[in-house]
């Protein structure tokens, strides 16, 4: 039972791997009444890294992700905040040694779909496109909650699953300070999840809160041509299966860099890449996505802009 609550790190490589993609600029200040459109294409692909004590052995996996996002910002309170939505398409494989025999799962189909609301609550007050593009950028501090909602297939049949049948939720504080045309960004935040009731053979699956820490040192050449460098450790998340012992902890560090450049009025292309620089358990893979952002300002603001 042990190596079947193990197991569901495995599951890390498909279900887990955009969840922890680096995110620059998730917590900068935003002009009121802009909406954005992404559609993005990752590919994740490496060795999954278990508890030496466990029978798992040569596990690898690739997976690819298309994925179609919106978001808007508006005004709370005075404040600027923003609320995104984002559905994955996946399809991959994790394959393997359990104990002396090789198996191999292939999969392909909706993922979890995931929510995301932040607010500024220092240095980022509710501004119109033309007072935001004449304000002078300052230090700015927010807070932000990410849900992950159970939509993705899974089939409780099946150890590996492209959904994860139970709700996630990262509570996160963000802090942004720009230094120049450089942005300095930290957050901090930790995934709590609810039991997934159906786990593989009808047993509960119980995970620990997974904290997770991000860096990035921004530089901004012009208006939507930037470029990133990026960190993030996860830590924690141990399993345990009906209660029984827990898994070893997953710990794991990952280093990207992240290039923005615009193509037209209102669109640009996002790339960005990332691997696993120090794993003791957990998911060890190089990850590299294309984004294509479009955004657009609600019709009162384009119209006031003509008048003026």
């Amino acid at each position: 039972m042990r190596a079947a609550a193990a197991a569901i790190l495995a599951l890390g490589a498909l279900t887990c791997a955009s969840a922890q993609q680096l995110e620059p600029r998730a917590f900068s200040p935003s002009p009121i009444g802009v909406n954005f459109l992404v559609v993005g294409l990752t590919g994740s692909s490496g060795d999954i890294v278990f508890d030496p004590s466990l029978q798992f052995t040569d596990v690898s996996a690739r997976v690819r992700y298309l994925t179609a996002g919106y978001a808007r910002s508006f005004a709370m309170l005075g404040r600027s905040a923003t609320l995104a939505a984002a559905l994955p398409y996946a399809e991959g494989y994790v394959e393997g040694n359990v104990e002396e025999a090789h198996r191999r799962a292939d999969r392909s189909g909706l993922g979890d779909l995931v929510l995301r609301f932040a607010v500024n609550i220092v240095g980022g007050p509710a501004l119109e496109p033309r007072e935001f593009a004449a304000r002078k950028r300052s230090t700015a501090f927010g807070a932000a909650l990410t849900v992950s909602e159970p939509t993705g297939q899974y089939d409780e049949a099946k150890l590996v699953n492209l959904g994860t049948n139970r709700w996630g939720f990262k509570p996160e504080l963000g802090f942004t300070q720009p230094i120049g045309k450089v942005w300095l960004e930290l957050s901090a935040g930790v995934w709590l999840y609810t039991n997934n009731q159906a786990f593989y053979g009808g047993h509960t699956k119980r995970q620990d809160p997974l904290s997770v820490a991000q860096a990035h040192v921004v530089y901004e050449f012009r208006p939507q041509l930037w470029l990133a460098l990026d960190g993030t450790w996860y830590g924690g998340g141990a399993t345990s299966v009906d209660g029984g012992a827990s898994a070893q902890r997953v710990s794991t560090t990952r280093a990207g860099v992240t290039l923005a450049v615009p193509v037209s009025k209102g669109s640009s292309i996002k790339m960005a890449y990332a691997r696993g620089t120090s794993v003791r358990v957990g998911s060890r893979l190089d990850t590299l996505t294309v984004a294509w952002q479009y955004h657009w300002l609600d019709r009162r603001y384009t119209q006031k802009a003509r008048r003026d």
